[in-house]
């Protein structure tokens, strides 16, 4: 286990503590600061909190999380493997293939479909709908990345959602069916219970994903005014754009927090999951 022990120490474990590190001094990428970098302690920590704009760009990037991961890409992706279970044949390959083509393409490339998607001038949405001159980037920015970051990252979730389904009998199914069970109810009663760890699973990757994204920036850039600015962005422009590398660093630890946040908020809602199956099975 060497080898693997000493790549993780060089690649994760070594640039995590660095990063700890800088985020407890004035570091800068030019000037007196990054030649001679002094310890201020929580200093960048306390600004961070303090500052309006990384309170909008945390706001946002929750927003974000809920609107492309929990929503779009959770709900489409279980929405395609639901309608899609029972299909064979060429429809259901091509929708799938539809699906992880937005997923496999590179992110430039997929970034640059979108603007000229949303283009105000001869953009193709503004064709299809017939609105010319609808600045879709610039009046609705936040909704445009959300609507992107689903439409690019549902091919996860459909795939993850396909395997979970494939484990639920269809007899049960056609049992509640027959006891007189709406759709609804046999999704609730009966599909749900049945894949909430793979359901618990996908939320947890997905919205990390999500939360550290950074594609949205090749789109809206972070603007306009910020209305974009979710925490990745708002780590480039702080610490690369202004050279404040110190700072920089503790927002990205900060980062790193509310991540380990979210990891172990999931994971307690499986260890209840296996709690109860044993109960039950008990």
């Amino acid at each position: 286990m060497l080898p693997a022990l000493v790549l993780i120490g060089v690649f994760l474990v070594f640039p995590a503590l660095w990063t700890i590190y800088l985020g407890l001094t004035d570091y800068r990428l030019t000037g007196l600061a990054a030649a001679d970098p002094q310890v201020v302690g929580a200093d960048n920590y306390t600004t961070a909190l303090g500052d309006e704009r990384f309170q909008s760009s945390l706001w946002l990037s929750v927003q974000y999380v809920l609107g492309s991961a929990i929503i779009g890409q959770a709900g489409l992706g279980f929405a395609i493997a639901w309608v899609m279970r029972g299909r064979r044949g060429p429809v259901r390959r091509v929708v799938e293939g539809l699906v992880l083509l937005s997923w496999i393409l590179p992110s430039s490339v997929v970034a640059f479909l979108w603007i000229a998607l949303l283009d105000r001038d001869g953009g193709t949405l503004n064709v299809l709908l017939n609105t010319p001159g609808a600045a879709w980037l610039l009046d609705h920015p936040m909704l445009s990345i959300i609507v992107f970051n689903t439409w690019r990252g549902t091919a996860f979730s459909m795939m993850l959602y396909a395997a979970a389904l494939e484990n639920v009998p269809p007899s049960h199914l056609e049992t509640a069916r027959l006891a007189g069970a709406s759709t609804f109810q046999q999704l609730r009663d009966v599909v749900l219970p049945r894949i909430k760890g793979h359901i618990l699973t996908n939320m947890l990757l997905i919205s990390l994903w999500t939360f550290n994204d950074f594609t949205p920036f090749l789109i809206t850039a972070g603007g306009p005014e910020g209305r974009s600015e979710i925490l990745p962005f708002y780590v480039y422009t702080t610490a690369l754009r202004g050279g404040q590398l110190g700072f920089g660093a503790a927002v990205s630890f900060l980062i790193l927090l509310i991540n380990l946040v979210f990891a172990l908020a999931y994971l307690r809602l499986l260890r209840n999951r296996d709690r109860d199956l044993r109960e039950a099975v008990a």
